[in-house]
């Protein structure tokens, strides 16, 4: 090889190693500090599109799993209501048995029209129960996402307990006596059965929620596992790396001043 002094080829390739194996370094570190194998978009353009929006899809579940429980609150709320009236049906139907004894002296009625008046005070203000300023039986037919695409709503149906067919409304009415026509026996034990097919429904519309909350919470761990392979860093493999890159900087810093001081051989031959 000649020996020259405008060109040092072999302090060339060695500045040229030493810059590449330091550009690796930083990355390497910029990653373990970061947690992140992706620290800027050109490190893996395509992966970087695809853990955004797996991430965002995360995020989407994540929310959708507490919608669905807010609606699962929403309707235990609604059965707690309901379950109550159920109460308060079964009192007044005792009460009407009670009101027919023959025995039973007009000041016994009285007393028995005062319970049953309260009572219907207070199926009257079941019927008008809010949750969280939502009107539990006259709000109608509320649609619940539970997926994070937003397919395949679940409707809670509307329950209107104040109607006087498919409710509790015949027996809301302005009637203040046990005794009158209006008040039968079997009016009330269609107004408990009306009850009783509500919280059915109720029922099965929390058993369905329950299940969708149970997929949709599977659902955002698998996202968040597949954009984590993708997005971030394996430390025992980045470590390994870093050792590498690190090693390799100082050999190059070393094998680099080799290189500089090779040209001082050209001098001798000057002297």
């Amino acid at each position: 090889m000649s020996v020259v002094i405008n060109t040092n080829y072999s302090a060339t390739v060695a500045a040229n190693n030493l810059a590449s194996s330091n550009s690796m370094l930083q990355k390497s570190l910029n990653r373990l500090s970061s947690g992140s194998k992706i620290v800027n978009p050109s490190d893996d353009a395509g992966g970087l599109a695809v853990s955004m929006s797996l991430s965002a899809a995360a995020r989407r579940s994540g929310a959708v799993a507490n919608n669905i429980g807010n609606a699962a609150s929403f309707l235990q709320t609604q059965d707690g209501a309901l379950k109550v009236t159920g109460k308060v049906l079964e009192r007044i139907s005792e009460l009407k048995v009670l009101y027919s004894d023959v025995t039973k002296s007009p000041n016994d009625k009285a007393n028995y029209d005062t319970e049953f008046v309260a009572l219907q005070a207070q199926l009257t203000a079941n019927t008008s129960e809010m949750f969280n300023g939502v009107s539990l039986f006259a709000g109608g037919t509320l649609s619940v996402i539970v997926t994070e695409g937003g397919n395949n709503p679940v409707n809670i149906a509307s329950r209107d307990l104040a109607d006087s067919t498919t409710g509790i409304g015949a027996l809301t009415t302005s009637v203040t006596s046990l005794g009158s026509s209006a008040v039968t026996l079997s009016a009330i034990t269609t107004a408990i059965s009306n009850v009783a097919t509500m919280r059915a429904a109720n029922g099965s519309e929390q058993s369905r929620f329950t299940f969708a909350q149970e997929l949709v919470t599977v659902n955002k761990s698998n996202l968040e596992s597949a954009a984590s392979r993708i997005s971030d860093v394996d430390v025992a493999d980045e470590s390994t790396q870093l050792a590498r890159w690190n090693i390799l900087v100082q050999a190059g810093t070393a094998m680099l001043a080799q290189a500089n001081q090779s040209s001082q051989t050209a001098l001798k031959l000057l002297q």
